[in-house]
């Protein structure tokens, strides 16, 4: 049934939580029995855990190929759209250690033999795993990802000198190859699962094709410039060029078949035939073979017909490309605005506490109960500030004020709130006295109170530190009825 996890997928992730992975409990998530494309907060979580340093990504990676061993099309088949979705998205810590790895996925004999679709799907997921594991190797061989690269005039590709980009133009070949072999036709995308794949390998199509397309401008530009060998080389690398191009132009009409909008899909400029025939001459002129003459004007013209027709071809797959990064960034910052106004909600709901009605466990002979912070008694007195138990403090010299005592017991808390009210007011230090103001100092050794074992007796003394002391008594005398205050105050001269 759609939404719900299967059983097993059940399982396998409380494996992972019960062995604290966090990282592989996700992986199982995205890549369950439910033949819909891995969700997106699987992917979400596992983009951000490749930015996190703690995170092994190595781990991360084997978790993945472990899933891809499963019998299952659709388990196999999320695996792979979940390990594509990082390469793309994620940390590029993540890319670089799939292609350090000698081998990725080892999947051209796979087969699911349990069902029609099975037999369907396993052509799709030998082809995919194909590409996953070029697109690791043509970083290994060039260091960065092509689909990721810098465009325009002041380009990797554009930039490149003839010898490096004679020999990586190449490897965007045999990418470009690869990622064509999926070969799917419209009718073929009949689940999530195999349309989660078709969107990733488009927008790899777009951005790989206009690297590979602004690498052969550049050789065009350089091609009139070469040594013979070169040239040679360089003709042999266009006149694939073109093949690919017509390929493209076939997987954009699948594009466009299976509802992906008009807007997103470049459009392909072809260079004039004139310019190979150019070419073919240039190199046939080197081998000192007899060739129509040509002026160099007619020869420059031509080249910069082609040039200017590829240029348009490459803007409009840049267009497409930025748009859709446009589209990613706008959902985020919708994602995020999302969450701060759920956040505001759950505060609105549920305002925070003061800090000062934080209360603590406090464990006495018949049980548990919890007590009320510690009071200052010559601070200005609040609606909420005195409680049902009195807790008198004491200051030591290298900490602040501590809870010291805690009187077990009832107390009448009517009585104490007006005996400590009379105490505030009589003594006249309230009014507009903040805690920071007073510094206290026990006199003498220090002598804790409270416990199980407590008996009425005479409360610690606190002094006041100006010339003249006041000194404060605090009697309790409790019975089995109530609890009665006796306050009791001396001034005393310096």
């Amino acid at each position: 049934i759609s939404g719900q996890i299967p059983i097993t997928d059940r399982i396998t992730a409380a494996q992972h939580s019960v062995t604290g992975s966090a990282v592989s409990k996700t992986v199982c998530k995205a890549t369950t029995h439910e033949v819909m494309g891995p969700k997106k907060k699987h992917l979400d979580y596992l983009i951000h855990c490749t930015n996190e340093m703690n995170v092994n990504i190595p781990q991360l990676a084997d978790t993945l190929f472990e899933r891809t061993t499963n019998t299952s099309w659709v388990v196999v088949f999320k695996s792979l759209i979940t390990t594509h979705h990082i390469m793309v998205y994620g940390n590029e810590r993540f890319v670089q250690y799939l292609a350090s790895r000698n081998t990725l996925f080892n999947l051209s004999n796979f087969l699911d033999k349990s069902g029609l679709q099975g037999y369907d799907m396993s052509t799709f997921i030998r082809r995919y795993s194909r590409y996953l594991n070029e697109k690791a190797v043509s970083y290994r061989q060039v260091a960065f990802d092509f689909t990721k690269v810098k465009r325009g005039a002041d380009g990797v590709m554009r930039t490149m000198n003839t010898e490096k980009l004679l020999k990586t133009i190449p490897i965007i070949q045999n990418q470009m190859d690869a990622l064509l072999d999926f070969n799917v036709n419209a009718n073929e995308l009949t689940n999530g699962v195999i349309n989660a794949a078709f969107m990733l390998l488009f927008k790899d199509a777009i951005r790989l094709f206009a690297a590979y397309n602004e690498g052969i401008i550049n050789l065009l530009e350089k091609y009139f410039d070469m040594k013979k060998a070169q040239c040679k080389e360089g003709l042999d690398i266009y006149k694939k060029f073109l093949t690919r191009m017509t390929r493209i132009s076939e997987f954009l009409k699948v594009a466009e078949q299976v509802g992906i909008d008009r807007g997103d899909i470049p459009d392909l400029s072809q260079a004039p035939s004139s310019l190979l025939d150019a070419l073919e001459q240039h190199l046939a002129s080197l081998e000192g073979k007899k060739v129509k003459d040509s002026t160099a004007a007619s020869r420059a013209s031509t080249l910069s017909n082609a040039v200017s027709s590829l240029a348009n071809t490459g803007i409009s797959f840049t267009k497409v490309d930025e748009r859709e990064k446009q589209a990613a960034l706008e959902e985020e910052q919708a994602r995020l605005k999302a969450l701060k106004e759920q956040r505001l909600k759950e505060l609105s709901k549920n305002p925070s506490t003061s800090s000062t009605t934080a209360a603590s466990p406090v464990s006495t002979a018949t049980g548990t109960i919890n007590s009320t912070p510690a009071i200052d008694l010559f601070s200005t007195p609040s609606n909420d500030i005195l409680g049902g138990i009195l807790k008198p403090t004491v200051a030591s010299s290298n900490q602040g004020l501590t809870p010291s005592a805690q009187q077990p017991g009832k107390l009448v808390s009517d009585d104490l709130d007006s005996s400590l009210a009379n105490l505030v007011g009589n003594l006249g230090i309230g009014n507009g006295t903040t805690k920071n103001d007073i510094h206290w100092s026990q006199p003498g050794e220090k002598k804790l109170t409270g416990g199980t074992n407590w008996q009425p007796k005479m409360a610690p003394t606190t002094t006041w530190n100006p010339a003249s002391m006041v000194r404060t008594t605090i009697c309790a005398f409790s019975d089995s009825n109530e609890t009665r205050l006796v306050l009791e105050t001396t001034v005393i001269n310096q």
